[in-house]
């Protein structure tokens, strides 16, 4: 209700007051000793930095703006290690990554580090007595924001209070871990209400029953009455049952039941009483007050109905329509059109699938320039993994590009330890991993031996480009490209996910293998002459049960490769050609029945919003 009041600038006084541990000088000591606990885990160390008293040796702004870099620039990428020295050689290592930090960048991000740790200066101790945890927090807030802003105001005046009160006893608690502290704060404080004393409306009032017992209103609104809510319903506990509770001289749990009902009585004796109830409950039908369907019942058997006033309808739909909207029509969905001048010329060949399924992506990030942010602090996963196997593949591949060494094994497994030393990975995951890249690395010496014979050279990240139009080029970049003996080339693209599905390359919605053919067979990749294709294939790199899967694009369901590669590349040239037109826009899914796999621009095309529009924006889209 007080929140509720706000839209129409009323503050006004709530006997219950608002929880301490939500206001401002307390959620920033909550967020410390979370951070401290954590070792500076970076969600907990970025809402600290974001609280709004948190400035330290700068103003606020400052400190806001210094927060937003050290989370994009820094932060957000895989997890650094715990504590200061972490986090300075997760820097370090970011520092040498691509894509470089701004001018100057490196250079702030580490001064802001240095100054945090000057801050907070967080006791080294794993366990010590809780009153020098207490000291330490507290110092560091101060040292946050400044005593005179912390402790300023109501809030201020009111957490000092309880702190003080929290110190005198904090002395007689046994020693307490740091990962422990933070909830042993919030339990101590727990209960503990903030009461401003002033500027609140002098005429309203939010009372609890017991407040109400005490004084009188003109008007007096009797509100949440249903079962449950008034009267709450009894709770006998967990330790002590009726009889118990009977020979130690306690009441019976059904005493607070005729308590509300006198509290409710009571509240009818004023001047004007209004009785209100929720139908719903967060979606949910309730049940009346029984001493509101008893009230009813009394009435209607006396023939006084009309002594209690009905819902007025009007007022109902007043207050339905300050926040619902007279019509609610669903968004249409977002087809940009923008300049042909301002579309893009080059692409790479893993960018051509999300054209044909997704055509908004490809504007949101060629022509709007918006890249997705990397998820905060993230934990490596399969995208990760499949980093590091792409890496250790290109390396040995690099190494060993014609004839391999006379123990393979040996040298891959060499190049396995500079790759995870150099991907930085926590120990406990290499354990982890280690077993899979085995597997995977096995299935791999084998196949690689098998096929080295018949091939001159094998290159690896092999850089392309095809001229499809006057002026427009497709790029490419081969995970393996291999020249055998006879002069053919073979096209290999690893997988360490799912494989293309055999309908959609039929359908010509998996183009990047074909296209790749084709720049191969024009003379695309560098320092390689035009040649015919021996084969185009996927390689599976699981590591699982089955390490890995040899799948060609040649199949009784499929053309054969040099078909494939001519008409992958004619469908990009029509799809050119038809984005070209200025009236073309690019929208969002227009292929119903054949969804992207992965969608970072679903927010911004308000997918959810229009997908139910149906047939109204179907003669909009462009097949």
């Amino acid at each position: 209700m007080a929140a509720e009041l706000t839209r129409w600038d009323i503050e006004i006084d709530d006997s219950a007051g608002r929880p301490l541990l939500n206001s401002p000088p307390l959620t920033l000591l909550r967020a410390l000793a979370k951070t401290l606990a954590e070792d500076l885990e970076p969600e907990s160390l970025l809402t600290l930095l974001k609280h709004p008293l948190t400035q330290g040796r700068r103003t606020r702004l400052e400190m806001a703006g210094a927060a937003r870099d050290l989370e994009r620039f820094f932060l957000r990428g895989p997890r650094p290690d715990g504590g200061f020295a972490g986090l300075k050689r997760a820097l370090q290592r970011r520092v040498k990554e691509k894509p470089p930090l701004p001018n100057g960048m490196a250079e702030r991000l580490s001064g802001l580090l240095v100054e945090l740790e000057d801050l907070l200066a967080p006791p080294t101790e794993a366990e010590i007595s809780a009153a020098g945890l207490l000291d330490a927090q507290l110092a560091a807030a101060e040292r946050l924001a400044g005593p005179e802003r912390l402790w300023a105001g109501e809030a201020g005046e009111a957490a000092a209070e309880a702190l003080i009160e929290l110190r005198a006893a904090a002395a007689e608690l046994p020693p307490v871990s740091r990962r422990d502290y933070p909830e042993l704060f919030e339990r101590l404080l727990e209960g503990q209400v903030l009461r401003p004393g002033y500027r609140r409306h002098p005429r309203l009032h939010i009372w609890g029953p017991l407040e109400a017992r005490l004084q009188s209103a003109d008007l007096l609104i009797l509100g949440s009455l249903n079962e449950g809510s008034w009267p709450r319903l009894p709770d006998p506990g967990p330790w002590l049952s009726r009889p118990m509770r009977r020979d130690l001289g306690l009441p019976p749990p059904e005493r607070r039941i005729g308590q509300a009902a006198h509290d409710f009585v009571q509240g009818l004796g004023a001047a004007e009483a209004v009785l209100t109830r929720a139908r719903k409950q967060e979606g949910t039908p309730t049940v009346p007050a029984r001493w509101l369907s008893r009230l009813e019942a009394l009435t209607e058997a006396l023939g006084l109905e009309r002594a209690i006033a009905r819902p007025n309808a009007e007022a109902a739909a007043w207050i339905a329509a300050l926040d619902a909207p007279e019509q609610v029509a669903p968004c249409l969905p977002p087809a940009p059109r923008p300049p042909v001048s301002a579309r893009p010329r080059q692409i790479p060949v893993t960018g051509v699938e999300t054209w044909m399924r997704n055509p908004y992506a490809l504007f949101a990030r060629r022509i709007l320039k918006l890249e997705k942010l990397p998820e905060l602090a993230k934990d490596p996963g399969p995208a990760e993994r499949g980093q590091l196997i792409h890496a250790i593949l290109e390396i040995f591949v690099k190494t060993y590009p014609q004839e391999l060494p006379a123990d393979p094994g040996d040298a891959l497994a060499e190049v396995v330890e500079r790759s995870l030393a150099a991907a930085g990975l926590p120990e406990a995951l290499q354990r982890r991993w280690r077993p899979r890249l085995a597997r995977l690395l096995g299935w791999y010496l084998a196949l690689e031996s098998e096929r080295r014979p018949r091939l001159r050279e094998v290159q690896a990240e092999v850089g392309g480009r095809l001229k499809v139009t006057d002026d427009f080029q497709l790029t490419a970049r081969a995970d393996r490209l291999e020249v055998r003996r006879d002069g053919k080339i073979a096209l290999i693209d690893y997988k360490t996910g799912q494989l293309p599905r055999t309908s959609d390359l039929a359908l010509g919605l998996a183009p990047q293998l074909p296209l790749e053919g084709a720049m191969a067979k024009a003379g695309g990749f560098a320092d390689l002459p035009a040649a015919d294709l021996h084969s185009l294939e996927f390689w599976k790199l699981s590591g699982g049960r089955d390490a890995g899967e040899c799948k060609p694009l040649s199949s009784e369901k499929l053309p054969d490769i040099a078909t494939q590669a001519a008409e992958a590349l004619v469908r990009l040239q029509e799809l050119i050609a038809v984005f070209d037109r200025p009236e073309t826009p690019y929208l969002a899914h227009p292929r119903p029945g054949f969804p992207p796999r992965f969608d970072d621009y679903k927010h911004l095309s308000r997918l959810d919003e229009w997908a139910g529009a149906g047939d109204r924006t179907a003669g909009d889209r462009t097949e």
